[in-house]
C-alpha cells in the first residue's frame, strides 16, 4: 500500500502531548487506553504507514514514567467471556497481556476486578493472581451508576472501592476488551487520590474516530464500519462547538456520557477541567497524515472488507443483518461500491467468464492475479500458486508442485477419507510446496515469495472454509469472500 501516515512523527508528538497532559494535572494522570495497545491491525490498514505496535512504541518512550493497570469485569470472569481474535478467555488474556507488556519493557503494577458483587469465580481468580505475586483490587457495583452521581461520588460509592496503589506519574488503564470498566477504574482513582490530597487527572486515548478529521472522512467511516455490531455512530461534538466554536468529531457513547462525567469531575475537583468529550482525548493521529488520498483509499477498501465480513456473519446469524444494512449505508456515504476493490471486480469477472468459483489477489505492485477452481485445487489455492509464480518470475505454465508429492495427498483423501472429488486446501498446498522445495529450485523460489503476500488483498467468489481462512490470515492476506458456497 502507498504510505499515507508518518509513524515516526506520531511516536514523537503523541508522547510529548501525553507529557503535557500529565503536567496539566500536577504530575499524576490516569489514562484510559481504548482499543488495542499492540497488534492494532485496523489502524495499520486504514492509515498505511501506521505500525500495528505504534501505540506500544509510543508508551515505551514514557516507560520510566508509566505503569499499567489492567481491568477485568467480574461478570466476564463469571461468564468465561472469550476474546474472539485469540479464542481465549478474558481472564487468560490478562495473563497473556501482562507477559507481553513486561517482555517489552512496560511495568504492570496490578489487576483490578470491576463490577464485583461477591462472585466466587472472581474471588478464586483474585487468589490465583495473588499466588502469582500480582496485586489485585476490587471495584464494587454502585447502584444506579453512573447517573446516581451523589452516591457515585461519595464514600459509599467510589470511596468504597479498593484504593489502587500506584507509584508513577502516568497510569495506563487497559483491558482485554470493551466493557471491562476502564473508565470506572480511572474515575474511582481520581476520587480516591483527591481524598488523599493528590490532584490526579483523567484523559482518554482512543484512536478512532479521529477528532480533527471530517465527520464523513473515510478513516472515520471505516471506524463506524468496524464497530457496526456496537452501533457506534460518529457525531459532531456539540459540547466542543458550544465551548469553542470549532467542529470536532467524537462518537455517540462519549457524547451521551459527557454530561454525567462532567458533573462527576465537578464533584471531585470543584470545577470540571474539560468543556467537551473531545477535550478529554489525547489522540494525535490526525496530525500525522502525510498523504490524505492514500488514507482515503485504504479506508474505503477496509469498509468494503467489513461489508463482506458482515455478509458472512449475517448468513450464519440472522441477528447480524442490521450490520449489513449499516455498512451498506456507510458505503453510500463514502460513495463506493464493492467493485471499487480491484480483487472483487477481477474475481467476479473471472467467475462470470468461466462459470466456476474464482479468486483474485492484488499484489503490492498493483498486479491482480486470478485463479479458478481446478481439478486438484480450490480457487484460493490455485490463485495463491499463480501469485507465487508471478512474484518468483516463473512461467505461469510451470507446475511447481511435484506429482510425487501431490498424488499421495490426493490418494489419501479419495481412498481413506472417502472424498469423491478431492482438492487441496491452502494449508495442503503450502505443505506440498514446502516438501517439493527440498528437491526443486523453482519450488524453493516460489516458497520464498510468501512474505510478499502480507497485506495484499484477496477475494473469493465462494465462501472459504475455516481452514482456508485461517491459513490465508496467517499469511497476512486481507481476505474476503461471498457468503455462498
Amino acid at each position: 500500500m502507498k504510505i499515507g501516515f508518518d509513524n515516526q512523527k506520531y511516536l514523537t508528538i503523541q508522547s510529548e502531548h501525553i507529557k503535557e497532559r500529565i503536567a496539566q494535572f500536577g504530575g499524576k494522570l490516569y489514562l484510559e487506553f481504548g482499543g488495542k495497545l499492540f497488534d492494532d491491525f485496523h489502524a495499520s490498514r486504514v492509515l498505511p504507514g501506521f505500525e500495528p505496535d505504534s501505540k506500544l512504541k509510543m508508551l515505551l518512550q514514557l516507560k520510566d514514567q508509566a505503569e499499567v493497570v489492567m481491568a477485568i469485569s467480574a461478570t466476564d470472569i463469571e461468564s468465561e467471556k472469550i476474546r474472539g481474535d485469540y479464542g481465549i478467555t478474558y481472564k487468560e488474556d490478562i495473563l497473556r497481556l501482562k507477559r507481553e507488556f513486561e517482555r517489552l519493557g512496560l511495568y504492570v503494577s496490578s489487576v483490578v476486578i470491576t463490577r464485583f458483587a461477591g462472585q466466587q469465580s472472581a474471588k478464586r481468580y483474585k487468589e490465583r493472581l495473588e499466588n502469582m505475586g500480582i496485586p489485585v483490587y476490587f471495584l464494587y457495583n454502585i447502584e444506579g451508576y453512573p447517573a446516581n452521581i451523589d452516591l457515585t461520588v461519595s464514600d459509599e460509592g467510589y470511596g468504597r472501592n479498593d484504593y489502587i496503589k500506584t507509584t508513577r506519574p502516568l497510569v495506563v488503564v487497559t483491558a482485554p476488551g470493551p466493557g471491562s470498566g476502564k473508565l470506572a477504574v480511572c474515575l474511582s482513582q481520581v476520587y480516591n487520590e483527591n481524598k488523599r490530597g493528590v490532584k490526579a487527572g483523567y484523559a482518554k486515548f482512543e484512536t478512532f474516530p479521529v477528532w480533527n478529521m471530517p465527520l464523513q472522512h473515510p478513516v472515520n467511516l471505516a471506524y463506524e464500519a468496524a464497530t457496526a455490531d456496537l452501533d457506534d455512530i460518529n457525531m459532531i461534538d456539540p459540547f466542543h462547538m458550544d465551548a469553542y466554536g470549532k467542529t470536532t468529531v467524537n462518537y455517540n457513547r462519549d457524547i451521551e456520557a459527557f454530561p454525567v462525567l462532567n458533573t462527576i469531575f465537578t464533584h471531585i475537583y470543584g470545577e470540571s477541567p474539560y468543556k467537551s468529550p473531545t477535550d478529554m482525548g489525547v489522540n494525535m493521529v490526525g496530525h500525522c497524515i502525510s498523504d490524505d488520498a492514500a488514507c482515503r483509499h485504504a479506508s474505503n477498501m477496509e469498509i468494503i472488507r467489513r461489508f463482506y465480513s458482515s455478509l458472512n456473519k449475517a448468513a450464519a446469524d440472522e441477528s447480524a443483518k442490521h450490520e449489513v444494512v449499516k455498512i451498506d449505508s456507510i458505503m453510500k456515504k463514502a460513495g463506493i461500491v464493492l467493485t471499487d476493490r480491484p480483487v472483487v471486480k477481477a474475481a467476479e469477472e473471472y467467475t462470470k467468464q468461466f462459470e466456476i468459483p474464482s479468486a483474485a489477489i492484488e499484489l503490492d505492485d498493483g498486479t491482480v492475479v486470478t485463479g479458478k477452481t481446478s481439478k486438484l485445487l480450490d480457487a484460493p489455492s490455485y490463485c495463491l500458486l499463480r501469485a507465487l509464480k508471478y512474484l518468483a518470475g516463473l512461467s505461469d505454465q510451470l507446475d511447481i508442485m511435484l506429482p510425487e508429492v501431490v498424488q499421495p495427498m490426493i490418494d489419501l483423501q479419495r481412498e481413506n477419507l472417502n472424498i469423491r472429488n478431492p482438492k487441496l486446501s491452502t494449508n495442503e498446498v503450502l505443505i506440498a510446496l514446502a516438501i517439493s522445495a527440498s528437491t526443486n529450485e523453482d519450488c524453493k523460489k516460489a516458497l520464498e515469495q510468501l512474505p510478499k503476500l502480507r497485506s495484499c488483498d484477496l477475494h473469493s467468489t465462494v465462501k472459504l472454509d475455516a481452514n482456508d481462512t485461517k491459513a490465508l490470515k496467517k499469511l497476512g492476506l486481507l481476505t474476503t469472500c461471498n457468503p455462498t458456497t
